[in-house]
């Protein structure tokens, strides 16, 4: 498919920010949050309700109009401690697509789906620049895919979707329908020293990459989680089942494949965690913010049975839940931020270990798919890894109940493998059509 911009264009808050506001704060997780966007598509087929152009006009306009709640994120990032409320704006692009909507769902590519979005998601951009872009892909159909990127030095999924939300109510005429909360500062303060603390990348090596979709259907997913239960984790959520299949096989993949001459002894998987319901008090569903923990569930080449892995993921995510879960102050909230940080890093570090990293938006994205802009709600969402992470998955939410796909990039050898792996298999679907209900067969899902 062909893309072509037709327009850019910065859209600033249509009510001016008091002088009174023009300074916020960031909070101590958004100071270590790392340099990238959060992206997202919202795909919407044409249903005849509005015209393209008057559905490109409520975009913009509504755009305009969220803004003036949610403020900070038409201002720049100052200092990395604060962001200045200046109203600056932020980017809109306006792009057609030759192709049809129908025809790219039909079988979607992570290489077109990037092109909706209006920016890299590793742009150094989101530490310095914009830190919300826009971009509206028209089909000659007439479809409409909403390409969506939030900084993560102010943001992580559950704020991007509060924003879409509250920005879905704007545009249907409910403007105070849904008010963010901008309080994260207060329970985690700034520190003149976050510079100090940065956490490590996980493996981003820059290897030949390549980005595939699997979806993981409830019928399958309800045998995975039988097969991963155990005593210890009797009743594995949809998520850890997923995680721990995938990574059970990219494991495999890799000792299967030529990438890996000499197998490592150690594999660690880095997962991102929201802690909005994890400290005390807990903090809001509308609280604005990069409100992620870590944590780092290891396990070595002889420790790859599926339900000792969902155990070790239950594991990580209890110790990481039970750090937050007490009333902290500003020096013990600075002391387990950056406990969490330090023992991710030291398993990160390791020369002789697969690093791999899944982020889950599961409940956070979900709700998006009842998002409706005045033209009926999306068909599909979607968010797909940066084309240059390697050992990377992101797991969302299906439209329908219960089910999960996940966006998986490996080197092209280790993809070679785990695409045929006939455990993943037995469980999950190669990028089958978004327009069609489960396959029936096998054979329709390859």
């Amino acid at each position: 498919m062909e893309f072509e911009i037709i327009k850019r264009e910065t859209i600033k808050p249509s009510s001016p920010t008091p002088h009174y506001l023009r300074n916020f704060k960031l909070s101590l997780l958004d100071q270590l949050g790392p340099v990238a966007y959060e992206p997202l598509v919202l795909f919407y087929p044409k249903n005849g309700i509005a015209t393209t152009e008057k559905s490109v006009w409520i975009i913009k306009k509504s755009l305009s109009e969220t803004l003036t709640r949610f403020y900070p994120l038409a201002g720049r990032i100052k200092g990395n401690i604060s962001i200045d409320c200046n109203d600056h704006g932020v980017d809109y692009v306006e792009a057609r697509v030759n192709g049809l909507l129908s025809t790219f769902l039909s079988k979607p590519d992570a290489q077109t789906l990037r092109k909706l979005l209006p920016v890299d998601a590793e742009s150094p951009e989101a530490g310095r620049g914009p830190l919300l872009l826009v971009q509206a892909n028209v089909f000659d159909c007439g479809g409409l895919a909403i390409g969506v990127c939030m900084s993560h030095k102010l943001a992580d999924a559950a704020s991007l979707s509060t924003f879409i939300m509250a920005w879905s109510a704007t545009a249907l005429g409910f403007s105070q329908a849904l008010l963010p909360d901008f309080s994260a500062s207060f329970r985690f303060p700034p520190t003149d020293h976050a510079s100090s603390f940065q956490r490590s990348s996980v493996d981003v090596k820059r290897v030949n990459c390549v980005t595939k979709r699997f979806v993981f259907y409830a019928s399958k997913i309800a045998g995975l989680r039988t097969k991963a239960a155990s005593a210890i984790v009797d009743q594995p959520t949809h998520a850890e089942a997923v995680t721990a299949l995938i990574w059970r096989c990219a494991v495999a993949a890799a000792s299967r494949s030529s990438s890996s001459l000499q197998f490592p002894k150690l594999s660690v998987l880095s997962q991102s965690v929201d802690i909005r319901k994890r400290v005390v008090p807990p903090l809001s569903d509308d609280s604005i913010g990069n409100l992620m923990g870590y944590f780092a569930a290891h396990t070595d080449e002889t420790e790859l049975e599926l339900q000792g892995l969902v155990a070790k993921l239950r594991k990580g995510i209890k110790e990481l839940s039970n750090s937050y879960a007490k009333r902290l102050q500003k020096d013990q909230a600075l002391q387990v931020v950056c406990k969490s940080f330090k023992e991710a890093d030291e398993l990160i570090k390791r020369d002789d270990i697969i690093n791999f990293y899944v982020g889950t938006d599961l409940c956070n994205y979900k709700l998006l798919y009842g998002v409706s802009f005045g033209w009926g709600k999306p068909i599909w969402l979607s968010k797909v890894p940066a084309a240059s992470n390697n050992n990377v998955a992101s797991l969302v939410s299906t439209r329908e109940d219960g089910g999960i796909e996940a966006w998986v990039t490996l080197s092209e050898e280790d993809m070679a493998a785990f695409e045929q792996d006939q455990e993943l298999l037995a469980f999950a679907f190669m990028n089958p059509s978004v327009l069609e209900v489960e396959p029936i067969t096998r054979k329709s899902a390859l």
